[in-house]
């Protein structure tokens, strides 16, 4: 979600920073060095080579989709750079009066495939493809996709009730009066981190444990690192009254959905596929349980 004057109403920015230490060419082995449904230890069967689209196609996927919304958008008369809030809010942005006055739900998934500007852009796919690209020989290609999906409406959620819970009742006119619109695939982005970090402590995987270790301690220093800048940056722009607007309500739900998406799991590399199946399925029970329960609750808070 992009940046922006902080002011009631304007845009919001969960704005995601470069990769610390990730090198998404990293010695993480692709999908096909240990078949789905293979135990790691079994005898291995020679398999040829995929290319790096054909092992991670849900990456590319959400990457490509994001991209083409922003050339759409383009095209379609919004300012690359600065796009007005209106604008935002048409190609699907959210907010939290469209969402609980206007009943706009689908703004909590829309919102995670717009960007406010080029930059946002290119900042939040960057992130996407290094985490994703690392991620997706754990979760395979289903998994990566649903995450990014359940863990960015997570963020979305949340955002959406604490710009309520400020924003309510201040005398705004209209439904963009109830908090920022917001933008963005950080909180998805995030909640990948999450999952990583929860997924990277398995020693199922066939990978040298000090390889793991160097791997996993990156996502962490990421999302660390990420979270302390967003809240620095929003208390200077609360102190000054003006500057970048940073939704880390956005990141924090992500990434705290992405650990909760990712605490059934068992990694898909080493891992039965029966196993892996069965934990995936408790795994996106779990999420959307909980992403149904606080939407009613947030459904309930208008009045």
């Amino acid at each position: 979600m992009a940046s922006t004057l902080a002011t009631r109403g304007k845009l919001q920015d969960p704005k995601c920073i470069t990769m610390i230490g990730m090198d998404p060419h990293s010695s993480m082995p692709e999908p096909e060095l240990l078949p789905p449904g293979q135990e790691f230890g079994a005898p291995a069967h020679p398999v040829r080579r995929r290319s790096r689209w054909a092992a991670s196609p849900a990456t590319y996927a959400l990457v490509g989709i994001n991209c083409l919304v922003f050339l759409g958008m383009a095209f379609g008369g919004v300012g690359m750079s600065s796009p007005s809030a209106d604008q935002l809010l048409t190609w699907g942005a959210d907010n939290a009066g469209a969402v609980l006055l206007g009943g706009q739900w689908w703004r909590i998934v829309t919102a995670m495939f717009v960007h406010v500007g080029l930059l946002h852009l290119a900042t939040n796919m960057w992130c996407l493809w290094n985490l994703g690209l690392l991620a997706e020989p754990l979760l395979g290609s289903f998994g990566v996709a649903v995450a990014y999906i359940l863990t960015g409406a997570a963020g979305n959620l949340l955002s959406t009730f604490v710009n309520w819970v400020e924003y309510h009742g201040q005398g705004g006119v209209g439904l963009v009066a109830y908090g920022p619109v917001g933008a963005g695939a950080s909180g998805a982005v995030f909640g990948i981190a999450g999952v990583l970090i929860v997924l990277l402590k398995s020693t199922r995987l066939p990978v040298p444990p000090i390889e793991l270790r160097k791997l996993r301690k990156s996502v962490i220093y990421f999302a660390a690192i990420n979270l302390v800048i967003g809240f620095s940056i929003s208390i200077g722009t609360r102190v000054i009254g003006s500057g970048l607007s940073i939704d880390n309500m956005a990141h924090l739900g992500g990434f705290s959905s992405g650990i909760l998406f990712a605490m059934p799991l068992v990694p898909r590399l080493g891992s039965p596929r029966r196993l892996f199946t069965e934990r995936m399925r408790i795994a996106v029970g779990l999420i959307v349980s909980v992403l149904v329960l606080f939407g009613f609750f947030l459904a309930q808070l208008p009045g």
